[in-house]
């Protein structure tokens, strides 16, 4: 090659342009640890290796039949193939409002408090660019989902991190955050069911939570992502279940994890009108409306297939115990919980997260997430994906276990 320089896209400095460099705020951002894993994983793939990727939170489980056909029917009407309203159709914000309130209790009114998402990550973001200023302050759990601290960072804002450790069972200690820090404060980030922990919360978290955000008037925003998966006897809770949660915070909903179909990018907000009102505002004028033919599958989606769900549910179940039994054995310390795809456990090796995972990857070819990825206090941890089969996680298990 010449003297040329070549960027992530494979074109040359001199083909672009002399100035053709990255902003100052997109260079502030580390390298994204999904990309990261993806080089890595590239590698050993063409090595010719077998990779047993339990790295990404990707469902391996076909949808349902229904909701294909839903989608294809819906393909056929030729309204849909028009621009969508921004803010999704009244069918869809109504039904989204109808199985909140059918399974979690919450009540919104679909014509202001309800709004279409090309998938939840995408509503995450624009949340903070919506709201925060330059200098202000967002609160993130850590380790928590890498997307909120790199939207701060990217907004201008100041990532505040709150540890969440096992002493407190995965949820952050609100005492301990310094009132300067809280008056600078402009959102808090929720997440439960937890990524990468699998923890839950209990009303009292969220009650906490709530005051605490009026008492300093910055906004809750809980990511809902995997509300739906889950186990247990008792339903993982909405925050806004939460009598007066609403006049505060704004919750994100993911049929990603839910009905999978995390190709399809869809998801909903709910939650305090003018919140929500504010983010539909910052989606008008930066990107546009959910394919109205995704929507009218989903309400089909949402009013017909519970028993979808709770068949996944099961699935992951299995596999959960599966697998912690055996992470058990090697000499893992795994947190235990019903909920979400994930496993999280502690490194018995006492190595950098990322080593252990490149040594794992380079080893056995079976890819987890290092736990660094998630913030400052998932190190000493590893996360492992549930997507994928039975069958997969057994010879995972059998790799790992010579290792």
């Amino acid at each position: 090659m010449s003297q040329k320089s070549i960027n992530d896209f494979g074109l040359a400095a001199s083909d672009v342009g002399l100035n053709m460099k990255p902003s100052k705020r997109l260079q502030k951002l580390p390298p994204y640890l999904f990309a990261d894993l993806d080089r890595q994983k590239a590698r050993v793939r063409a090595m010719g290796k077998d990779i047993i990727d339990l790295s990404i939170g990707d469902p391996d489980l076909e949808p349902p039949h229904s909701l294909v056909e839903a989608l294809a029917a819906a393909l056929h009407d030729r309204r849909v193939h028009r621009y969508p309203d921004y803010s999704g159709s009244l069918e869809f914000r109504k039904s989204a409002a109808q199985w909140l309130a059918r399974r979690h209790n919450a009540h919104l009114n679909p014509e202001n408090e309800v709004l279409a998402l090309i998938g939840s990550k995408e509503g995450l973001a624009h949340l903070i660019f919506a709201i925060v200023n330059p200098g202000e302050v967002v609160l993130i759990p850590s380790p928590g989902y890498p997307a909120y601290s790199q939207a701060t960072v990217l907004a201008g804002g100041v990532p505040h991190f709150l540890p969440v450790t096992e002493e407190n069972h995965y949820i952050p200690v609100f005492d301990a955050i310094p009132k300067t820090v809280l008056k600078k404060t402009r959102i808090l980030f929720l997440n439960y069911p937890n990524n990468p922990t699998s923890a839950v919360a209990s009303g009292k978290c969220f009650e906490a939570a709530l005051a605490l955000a009026r008492e300093y008037g910055f906004v809750v925003c809980h990511d809902a992502a995997y509300l739906e998966i889950h186990s247990g006897t008792e339903h993982p809770m909405s925050i806004l279940e939460v009598p007066g949660a609403k006049d505060v915070a704004i919750e994100f909903h993911s049929f990603s994890k839910t009905f999978c179909v995390a190709g399809w990018r869809a998801g909903f907000a709910a939650g305090n009108a003018n919140i929500v009102g504010t983010l539909g505002t910052f989606k008008q004028n930066m990107d546009s409306g959910l394919f109205t033919a995704i929507q009218k599958a989903l309400v089909h989606a949402m009013e017909h297939l519970d028993d979808h769900i709770d068949g996944i549910c099961t699935i992951y179940s299995s596999r959960r115990n599966f697998l912690s039994h055996h992470l058990e054995r090697m000499g893992f310390h795994v947190w235990h919980s019903d909920a979400s795809f994930y496993v999280w456990a502690e490194i018995p090796a006492k190595l950098p997260s990322i080593d252990f995972c490149k040594k794992l990857l380079e080893k056995t070819a079976v890819a987890a997430t290092p736990g660094i990825g998630f913030g400052p206090h998932g190190e000493g941890f590893v996360r492992f994906s549930l997507t994928v089969s039975t069958e997969r996680l057994e010879e995972a298990a059998t790799r790992m276990a010579k290792l």
